[in-house]
C-alpha cells in the first residue's frame, strides 16, 4: 500500500498568503511522513481551488521538496493549448528531477470551462484530441498535429521532460466509462465513493488493463503495475467525540465551496462521487472521522472489502485550522499509516 494525498486547496477565512505558506508547510509535513505523492485540484471561480494554475504552485513545491512526487489530478485539458502545456510539464518535470505525475480530466463543471468559452458539447473531443496531442509531443522529438481543435505545425520539441517517455498519467474517474478509457491508456487510476461503488469501478478497471495487454496504447505507457486509489476525506483528534465536533462543520464548509458556482447558478452539482451530507459521507466511508483506533479500523475494513493499492487522503478540507490538520497528519502518520502499509 502506497500512500498519497488529495488537496483541493479549497479557502477557508484567512489571508491568502497565509493559506499558501501553510500548505506549503503541510507539503513538507507529507514529504517527512513519507506520502508518495502530493496531488492537486484545478478550479476556476471558485472557493473550492485556490491553485488555478497548478503549474506555478507546483513549481514552488518543487523546490521546497527533494523526494515527494508531485501532479494535479487533474489538469482541465480543454483548457490549455495542448503545446504549452507540454513545455510546462517538461519545465516542472525537470525542476521536481522527475517526480511529476500528470493528471488529466475535462473538467465536471460547465460554469468553469464556460468561463473560458469552452463549448460542453465541445468538451470531450477536445481531452481526447488534446491528450493524443500531449502524449505524441511529450515522447517524440517533433510534434505535428491538424486536428478539429487543435492545429499545430511541425515544431521542434526542445523541451524534454526527465521522465521517459513521458511523466506516470493519471485519471480521477467518476464512472465505468472513466475506468474503462483509463485503464486502455494506460494510466493510473483513482476513484471515490461508497465501498460498493469503488468495488464496481475497480472491477471495471482491473478488468480492461487485463484485456489491453499489448496494445499499443498500453505498451507506450511508463506505468506497468498501475496505482489504484481510493480517495477519503480524513481526520483525527485524540477521541471521536473531538473529531466529529470539529469534521462536521468543516466538511459542511468545504461543500459550500464545492457547490459554489452552481449554487450562484440555481443549479445542482453534478459530483457523482461526491456527498453533500457529512453523516451520510461518514456512513458510507467516503469520511473518516475518529480517534486513532476508530479511523484506523474503519480503513483496515474498508481494504478488506476493496482491491485498492494506493490510499489518496484529503487531510486539509473546509475551514479546518492549519494546527487542526497538522495535528490530525501527525496522528494518522504514527498510528494509522503502519498498519495499513503492509496491505495490498
Amino acid at each position: 500500500m502506497k500512500f498519497g494525498v488529495f488537496d483541493h486547496l479549497d479557502r477557508r477565512d484567512e489571508p491568502l498568503d497565509k493559506f499558501y505558506d501553510d500548505r506549503l508547510k503541510m507539503v513538507a509535513a507529507y514529504e517527512a511522513a513519507d506520502f508518495y505523492a502530493y496531488h492537486i485540484a484545478e478550479h476556476h471561480a471558485t472557493p473550492l481551488g485556490m491553485t488555478p494554475s497548478p503549474n506555478l504552485f507546483l513549481a514552488l513545491v518543487a523546490r521546497e521538496t527533494s523526494r515527494i512526487r508531485l501532479g494535479p489530478l487533474v489538469y482541465l485539458l480543454p483548457l490549455y493549448h495542448p503545446l504549452r502545456l507540454i513545455e510546462e510539464i517538461c519545465m516542472i518535470d525537470q525542476l521536481s528531477a522527475g517526480r511529476l505525475d500528470v493528471g488529466v480530466g475535462r473538467g465536471v463543471s460547465p460554469y468553469e470551462v464556460g468561463a473560458y468559452n469552452v463549448n460542453l458539447d465541445d468538451r470531450a473531443k477536445m481531452f481526447e484530441e488534446s491528450l493524443d496531442v500531449l502524449i505524441k509531443g511529450l515522447s517524440g522529438e517533433r510534434l505535428s498535429h491538424d486536428g478539429k481543435h487543435y492545429h499545430v505545425p511541425d515544431t521542434p520539441m526542445v523541451m524534454r521532460p526527465v521522465q521517459r517517455p513521458y511523466p506516470p498519467l493519471w485519471y480521477g474517474g467518476a464512472n465505468e466509462s472513466g475506468a474503462r478509457f483509463s485503464a486502455a491508456h494506460g494510466m493510473n487510476f483513482t476513484t471515490l465513493g461508497s465501498t460498493e461503488r469503488v468495488k464496481g469501478l475497480i472491477a471495471s478497471y482491473s478488468e480492461i488493463w487485463r484485456e489491453t495487454e499489448g496494445e499499443p496504447l498500453r505498451e507506450a505507457s511508463p506505468v506497468k503495475t498501475p496505482l489504484i486509489g481510493v480517495g477519503r476525506h480524513i481526520f483525527v483528534a485524540e477521541t471521536d467525540e473531538e473529531a466529529r465536533r470539529l469534521a462536521k462543520p468543516a466538511y459542511e464548509y468545504w461543500w459550500h465551496s464545492v457547490t459554489s458556482l452552481w449554487r450562484e447558478h440555481n443549479a445542482s452539482p453534478v459530483t457523482g462521487m461526491m456527498i453533500d451530507d457529512y453523516d451520510e459521507a461518514c456512513d458510507i466511508g467516503v469520511a473518516v472521522v475518529g480517534s486513532p483506533a476508530t479511523v484506523r479500523a474503519a480503513l483496515e475494513a474498508q481494504a478488506d472489502k476493496i482491491p485498492f493499492n494506493y490510499f489518496l487522503g484529503q487531510f486539509s478540507w473546509g475551514n479546518l485550522t492549519h494546527d487542526q490538520e497538522m495535528h490530525s497528519l501527525e496522528l494518522f502518520k504514527s498510528e494509522i499509516m503502519p498498519a495499513l502499509a503492509g496491505r495490498q
